[in-house]
């Protein structure tokens, strides 16, 4: 097969423009999503169950039509040149459809088989090594635990040398070692240039892995942004006073300040915003000592990437309710 026109073809390895996708009952799955991935990057959509995820996967694997836009997969338009685009991309789908009586290696073997590549046996032979499957390459699927036939279909996925990797959900159901095989897995594609598009339930995971982050909702992208830049951004910041005397309430002279009483009042929490010119901190604390509050111990902490993606979700429908 000839990959030729793929290498000449220029960043981003992905652009997708103005895609939108409607459904035959009127829902609107997708509006207008614009967004480009770079060559070697790990990309993290985020997003609550019907956000959209799945489709804006399905609709760049070719699997949903697009009711508009345009997609673009390593130069190759999805609609113009589907076999040669849908040759440059792997997914590994959420649900398994694959024959449970079939062997690891047939299966794998017969997915490269399907894009039109010839057999490589020393090929197959490191994909499964790499996932851990190399002795389970004569097992049948039905034989396998529920995490190895994950890794089966990212084997399969892989196995026609893809550019771009989709993973829906890789680590949903796994137990927490087999998910940071999966991470180290998916690092060590990205260094052999591949690039890597995830949707996760696991915040954590799209904090430890990703590069940018995406947040859709209701078919939208909400925001798109570098995760250390996101977090930056939007972040905030906790200090947490441990009370020397509980209070029941917090006094009224502290209402300029963004407070919460914790564990029964003993733990006195200020929120503020990391890039304001002034934390409030200071003033805070010499308030208190004027009020005759006292504290035995103080901590603080930052928001992490879960608490700004419920702080996004959160704004979004307030912005709706208001509407």
């Amino acid at each position: 097969m000839d990959r030729t026109a793929g290498d000449v073809c220029m960043a981003p390895v992905l652009s997708i423009r103005g895609l939108t996708k409607t459904y035959k009952g009127g829902l609107q799955a997708l509006k207008e999503i614009n967004l480009d991935i770079q060559k070697g990057e790990i990309f993290a959509l985020l997003g609550p169950n019907g956000a959209g995820k799945t489709t804006l996967i399905n609709a760049v694997c070719g699997i949903v039509v697009p009711s508009t836009g345009t997609i673009t997969a390593a130069g190759f338009d999805t609609g113009k040149d589907y076999r040669e685009a849908r040759t440059r991309i792997g997914l590994v789908p959420q649900e398994m459809h694959i024959d449970m009586f079939e062997t690891v290696w047939d299966v794998v073997s017969f997915s490269r088989g399907l894009f039109g590549l010839p057999p490589n046996p020393d090929y197959i032979d490191k994909i499964l090594k790499d996932l851990s499957l190399l002795d389970k390459k004569k097992s049948k699927l039905m034989a396998l635990s529920g995490g190895m036939k994950r890794r089966v279909l990212i084997a399969k996925a892989l196995a026609h040398e893809p550019e771009i990797l989709f993973l829906d959900e890789p680590t949903a159901g796994v137990d927490v070692e087999l998910r940071r095989d999966m991470w180290n897995l998916v690092r060590q594609l990205r260094a052999n240039g591949c690039t890597i598009i995830l949707t996760t339930h696991y915040i954590e995971e799209a904090e430890e892995m990703a590069d940018r982050v995406g947040v859709i909702r209701k078919g939208e992208l909400v925001v798109v942004e570098e995760k250390a830049a996101l977090m930056k951004k939007l972040g905030k910041k906790q200090v947490v006073f441990n009370l020397a005397d509980p209070l029941k309430t917090i006094p009224a002279e502290l209402g300029d300040w963004q407070l919460a009483l914790k564990d029964s009042g003993n733990d006195l929490e200020y929120t503020f915003d990391t890039h304001a010119e002034r934390t409030g901190v200071p003033s805070l604390i010499k308030r208190m000592g004027e009020l005759g509050i006292t504290f035995k111990d103080l901590s603080t902490s930052s928001s992490s990437l879960e608490d700004i993606f419920v702080s996004l979700v959160h704004d979004t429908k307030k912005e709706e309710a208001k509407a």
